[in-house]
């Protein structure tokens, strides 16, 4: 199971109940309990959901994933032990220690997972996360995958594809006439709706728990494919890749990671999409892998201090920070500075929903935006690329370095010809220090400027002239690292 720890202390909030026998509820409450029409879990004498019949048709085709994966040959590099004082002082003795060459602990290590799944097709066809077949990237490689059904049958299996960016793996084993889950719809599902999770966590097969549906298209860090669904559903080590179910007994979800500060359940699961994980599956299985759309840009959010700097009526869209050359988007003329506020005639709200429907879109695919530019909003045409590795940038040397105005509490020097070459820009001035609005802005020292209110800076001279006539309120299009972004500044 996935998890991102919690950096901030959490307080556990224990309800005491008090001893006493058992009341029906009003026949309000009954009402309220009542399951929605085709649910499986028929309210009990108290009024509560009963999921008995819901998990009685549903659990057989719910599966047990173990992994055996064999990791990188270990060296003596690789030893914990290495950096002691005390291990090398016995190690110049010739004391045997663990990690040392012929003795335990080197060689190929062997790694052991246990993880949840479930069956899509009656061939045997079965869905489970890519970080319980696959591991981290990079760390390991799987030797043996064995499902384990309900009827204790065992089955190794074929791992047929794995998708990384959206957490998703198709299982194969060879076996007919298998149970089947049924496919929901994510997308009707409601806030406050009751859902089921069945998994194996920490290896006890067929666990059965329940809670309600918290959020929905939930934004996770580094995460850009996903909308994923927050539950309350207890779900710990072991439930990943199992399902999520509402109470009509279909998968709306793929239970996948979890919010903790100690790696156990803490209230808070993110399980991904059903359809999201069927149309991984469905490629997955055609092609062995997912083919996904690239426009060729970087963007940011758009907050209430770039909309007005923009011209913009409300704070929404994607901003455009750059347009990588010969890209999709370099050649529909889009431009760093441009928000896309639509998408083939879908509201672009939230700057993180503009990679995921891209992503959706085949390589090839024309798609029509709504560009907001210099105060007036224009159409743009394009044809996608397939989404392919970045590259990264080189870092500057330093130089002379200029005040570029007292008001804005900046000191800065233009790029030598040389950095420019190898950082590929036309010119922009190097951040030496910041203070002031500057600083509360969020500038920091070794950021690039490379526009003010999208007008190229190639000298200290040119930014001086732009920002005296920008007013007090303007936005700097920076890069830092490998990334631009557009800063808003107010001098108010």
């Amino acid at each position: 199971m996935r998890k991102i720890v919690l950096a901030t202390a959490l307080t556990t909030a224990i309800l005491a109940g008090l001893p006493g026998s058992p009341t029906l509820p009003s026949a309000h409450a009954q009402a309220a309990a009542t399951p929605p029409t085709g649910s499986m879990a028929a309210p009990n004498r108290y009024g509560l959901p009963d999921f008995g019949d819901l998990v009685d048709q549903v659990g057989p085709a719910v599966v047990n994933i173990a992994v055996v994966q064999q990791q990188q040959q270990a060296t003596e590099g690789d030893n914990p032990f290495a950096n002691d004082p005390f291990y090398d002082f016995l190690r110049r003795f010739g004391v045997p220690l663990p990690g040392m060459p012929g003795q335990p602990g080197m060689g190929p290590r062997v790694r052991r997972g246990i993880g949840s799944g479930f069956i899509v097709s009656a061939d045997g066809y079965v869905l489970t996360n890519a970080h319980v077949v696959a591991g981290e990237e990079g760390d390991a490689t799987t030797s043996e995958v064995t499902v384990t059904l309900t009827d204790k049958r065992e089955f190794k299996a074929k791992v047929i594809g794995v998708d990384r960016r959206t957490d998703v793996a198709v299982l194969k084993i060879d076996a007919a006439k298998l149970p089947v889950v049924k496919i929901g719809n994510a997308e009707q599902a409601r806030v406050g709706e009751w859902v089921v999770a069945v998994g194996s966590p920490f290896g006890f097969d067929n666990t059965v728990t329940a809670g309600i549906i918290s959020a929905k298209a939930r934004r996770l860090p580094d995460e850009t494919y996903v909308p994923f669904i927050q539950t309350d559903v207890a779900i710990n080590p072991g439930n990943s890749g199992g399902p999520l179910f509402n109470l009509g007994g279909e998968v709306i979800g793929i239970n996948s990671q979890i919010y903790s500060r100690s790696g156990g359940f803490m209230g808070i699961s993110f399980a991904i999409p059903i359809d999201v994980a069927m149309s991984v599956k469905d490629q997955l299985i055609a092609h062995g892998r997912v083919q996904r759309g690239r426009l060729g840009i970087a963007i940011q959010g758009v907050d209430k201090d770039l909309a007005q700097s923009f011209g913009l009526p409300d704070a929404r869209g994607a901003l455009v920070a750059s347009v990588e050359p010969d890209s999709a988007a370099d050649k529909a003329g889009l431009q760093a500075g441009d928000v896309v506020l639509a998408l083939d005639g879908r509201r672009i709200s939230d700057s993180a929903e503009l990679p995921r429907l891209i992503g959706e879109k085949r390589p090839g695919t024309r798609i029509r935006m709504e560009v907001w530019r210099d105060g007036r909003s224009r159409e743009l045409v394009a044809t996608l690329d397939e989404l392919s590795p970045e590259t990264v940038a080189g870092t500057p040397a330093p130089s002379q370095v200029e005040n570029v105005g007292a008001k804005l509490g900046l000191s800065a020097r233009a790029l030598t010809a040389q950095e420019a070459s190898q950082l590929r820009l036309r010119g922009g001035l190097v951040v030496e220090g910041v203070d002031g609005p500057a600083a509360r802005a969020g500038l920091q020292r070794g950021d690039i400027i490379l526009a003010l209110n999208n007008q190229m800076v190639a000298s200290v001279a040119e930014f001086r002239g732009l920002l005296e006539r920008a007013g007090n309120r303007f936005a700097l299009l920076i890069q830092r690292g490998n990334a631009r972004i557009f800063v808003p500044l107010r001098l108010d």
